[in-house]
């Protein structure tokens, strides 16, 4: 998946919010507190369009749908339309600096993360839950290692730290190998880095944030974890198994 398309997506947001255009409906003759808005076109039209602006707002504005904007009174999918004039806003001033200033550096996108990782937080990630989504990523590589190494005994830090182990496999406890043993420096240092590494994401990086309290992470610090977390599962998706003979 690329990154996202802003021309495109401001393109799509007007179009939503012309199409979710409202006409006032006043009240009834000799009636009084029956007034409200509904749309001037087709609810089908309107429907239709929200269909692909809400997959819009998803990307360019995480945490709209929860957002604590103030309501209009009797507005149809007030917040979608609230949400497309929010992210206009923000994609185009987020143009305007990239052709004045761009940066020239490289962007991750997250779509590019191992499969283990964004595929267990696209939701959560969808929606602000940044920290929660560290953690569905960790818990992912963790159920992920088990079932490859057959074990239930252990998790997370210690069953990786176990299974990159450089000591030959033992009764109850595979291996996990990067790479061939041959007797060199190479494997030792890869292994025992690898097993060092899964000790210190799950340590610094996913149980912190399952007993922090108060605010939400940075999306962009977010990231960097969740990148910390697809390099370990590309190492244990590669890796063998080795189990003792």
């Amino acid at each position: 998946m690329s990154q996202l398309n802003r021309e495109w997506a401001i393109g799509k947001l007007k179009d939503f919010i012309e199409v979710a255009d409202l006409t006032y409906v006043p009240d009834a003759p000799n009636t009084i507190g029956f007034w409200h808005y509904e749309f001037t076109n087709s609810k089908t039209e309107v429907l239709a369009a929200a269909q692909i602006v809400e997959q819009i707002l998803d990307r360019a504005l995480p945490g709209w749908r929860t957002a604590e904007w103030e309501e209009p009174a009797r507005q149809p999918m007030w917040r979608e339309r609230e949400a497309a004039h929010r992210a206009i806003a923000q994609l185009e001033a987020q143009q305007e600096l990239a052709d004045n200033l761009g940066s020239g550096a490289p962007q991750l996108d997250a779509a590019t993360l191992h499969p283990w990782v964004w595929g267990s937080v696209q939701g959560l990630w969808s929606s602000g839950h940044y920290r929660e989504a560290i953690g569905a990523a960790a818990r992912a590589i963790n159920a992920q290692a088990q079932a490859k190494l057959g074990r239930r005994d252990a998790s997370e830090a210690k069953l990786l730290s176990d299974a990159f182990s450089t000591n030959a496999p033992a009764s109850g406890h595979p291996r996990l190998r990067i790479v061939a043993d041959d007797g060199g420096d190479s494997f030792r240092s890869l292994h025992d880095g690898a097993g060092n590494f899964a000790r210190g994401v799950f340590s610094a990086i996913r149980n912190p944030n399952a007993h922090e309290d108060g605010d939400e992470i940075s999306e962009s610090e977010a990231l960097e974890q969740l990148a910390a977390f697809s390099i370990l599962a590309r190492w244990v998706d590669s890796a063998t198994v080795e189990t003792i003979t």
